[in-house]
């Protein structure tokens, strides 16, 4: 299709790499070094620019609608993360297990522990470091205690969600 294939694009000799498994929508743009993981998935409006470094995206990670990913060094995120809509994620690490929820707002360098969840619109700093475990909330953002059972149970409830739709939107032959 003329339109995924000029919105996947090389850069400095690196090209997107997508597993097999993964679903990434034909509105999204993506270009340079990035690795994207099995039964991870890449929604309508996302832009993942990858020119500074490069971006790893893990297993069953899922980029939801309007998100930009970036950053002036090498990302990685997670196994089943879910970063939620109109998000700007310039993080440095989003470890396992974690949701940044709408509209939140991760400055250069942070580093985000695994089974976090950072609440919509939460505005991190630059270079913040987020332990294991963490709720995270407000503007600017502040740790406010452990992420609750009921909390982390919604993260992966979500992310196996996405899992789900994914594999559903590709079956669609209309998407291929």
């Amino acid at each position: 299709m003329f339109l995924k294939d000029n919105m996947i694009r090389e850069y400095n000799g690196k090209k997107p790499e997508i597993h097999t498994s993964a679903f990434v929508s034909e509105f999204a743009y993506l270009i340079g070094d990035i690795e994207i993981g099995p039964e991870s998935s890449i929604w309508p409006g996302v832009i993942i620019r990858a020119d500074s470094g490069k971006i790893v995206i893990g297993e069953k990670s899922n980029i939801q609608d309007n998100t930009v990913v970036h950053g002036d060094h090498d990302v990685h995120i997670g196994n089943g993360v879910t970063i939620g809509h109109n998000v700007m994620c310039h993080a440095k690490t989003v470890g396992d297990n974690v949701m940044l929820a709408n509209g939140s707002i991760i400055n250069e360098g942070v580093v985000i522990g695994k089974n976090c969840l950072i609440g919509s619109a939460a505005t991190i700093i630059d270079n913040m470091i987020i332990p294991d475990n963490s709720l995270v909330l407000g503007i600017p953002a502040r740790i406010k205690g452990e992420i609750s059972e009921k909390h982390l149970q919604m993260v992966r409830q979500n992310a196996i969600g996405y899992v789900l739709k994914a594999i559903n939107y590709k079956n669609h032959k209309h998407f291929e």
